[in-house]
């Protein structure tokens, strides 16, 4: 009996690790942008998520001879084992597929979906069996670490196989960008899906009615309308889409230049839903605020009448129906990453 409890501790001490590398690189793969370490987040991500394949085996036969346990003891753990299923198979789905709706729903909102539930499930079910979270000696034994080596390699095995496969059959998913995000409408903003923050609706500003503060001014669209600067920038949306458009209006640091006297270290943008997100006053230069894509004035469902443009940060970054600006002292880093309005 104890070389099988040590076997499915084991298991359940990998599976609590890619798990939660899981968990920490989806989170990271959102956060960073779609530059830089973009690329190696993503593929960690994917790696650790197919690595938990490789437990199936093991983890049957802890989860059989577990199975006899009282119903609320099991529970945590059939609904983690659940959302661990869709997890995968959503983000499989995703990625191979291309992007799509299956019942009104993006396979990447199920993939976040059911992590939040699963993370949920992870912290009932640890409540449940505390044990999996005692270190031991034997953890950090060569042996254990030369399992965890060989762990680590068959899941980034497993994940250069899916690439290999997508790429020989020629799956929409072998076109996709670092992020993990499939083209969708770049020169054709018609083509783009409309999404926003989840409790916020579409809205039809009245053109002529609509004014943006900034540095104690209120600015009409006809005078925002008379910018001229152009900047070719991808929105890469956190739902699996990118497009590539030009984008037209006026650059943020010149706005705040023409406002004269401004002094901070972050600007807060916010839209008329009272989304609003907080930047380094230091990238003005490379933030726009448009009016105009690919020619055209902006639509609703794009922002109209004014959007922020942010290369190299996801969607959620590229505030829609913009209806203030303000330079504050507090640090950029102070506000949470992610939005929760």
């Amino acid at each position: 009996m104890r070389p099988f409890r040590r076997a499915g501790r084991r298991t359940n001490l990998a599976l609590l690790v890619l798990l939660v590398l899981s968990l920490v690189s989806g989170v990271l793969a959102f956060g960073i942008g779609t530059t830089g370490p973009a690329t190696v987040v993503v593929a960690a991500h994917g790696a650790a998520g197919l690595g938990l394949l490789l437990l199936v085996p093991w983890k049957s036969v802890v989860a059989r001879r577990g199975w006899r346990g009282n119903v609320g003891r099991r529970a945590p753990g059939a609904v983690l084992l659940a959302m661990v299923v869709l997890v995968v198979g959503s983000g499989l789905l995703h990625s191979l597929a291309g992007f799509r709706s299956y019942l009104w729903l993006t396979p990447m909102q199920v993939h976040v979906g059911a992590a939040v539930i699963a993370a949920v499930a992870l912290v009932a079910h640890l409540r449940v069996h505390p044990s999996a979270l005692v270190p031991r000696r034997a953890d950090l034994s060569r042996r254990a670490v030369l399992r965890t080596v060989g762990l680590g390699a068959g899941a980034a095995a497993i994940y250069g196989a899916v690439e290999g496969v997508a790429a020989v059959a020629s799956l929409p998913g072998s076109s996709r960008r670092a992020t993990g995000s499939h083209e969708l409408g770049s020169r054709d903003p018609a083509a783009m899906p409309i999404t926003q923050w989840f409790t916020d609706p579409v809205l039809d500003l009245d053109p002529d009615r609509w004014r943006l503060q900034v540095a104690g001014r209120s600015l009409t669209l006809a005078e925002l309308r008379r910018g001229d600067d152009v900047l070719r920038a991808t929105l890469d949306c956190t739902n699996g889409w990118y497009a590539s458009q030009e984008w037209r209006g006026i650059r943020l640091d010149g706005l705040l230049g023409d406002a004269g006297g401004v002094h901070g270290r972050s600007v807060d943008v916010t839209s008329a839903t009272g989304y609003s997100r907080r930047l380094p006053l230091r990238d003005a230069r490379h933030l726009l605020l448009a009016t105009h894509v690919e020619g055209r004035p902006l639509s609703a469902g794009h922002g109209a009448p004014l959007r922020l443009v942010a290369p190299g940060r996801r969607g959620f970054w590229w505030v829609k129906w913009v209806v203030r600006v303000e330079v504050v002292d507090a640090p950029w880093w102070v506000a949470i990453p992610f939005p929760v309005q």
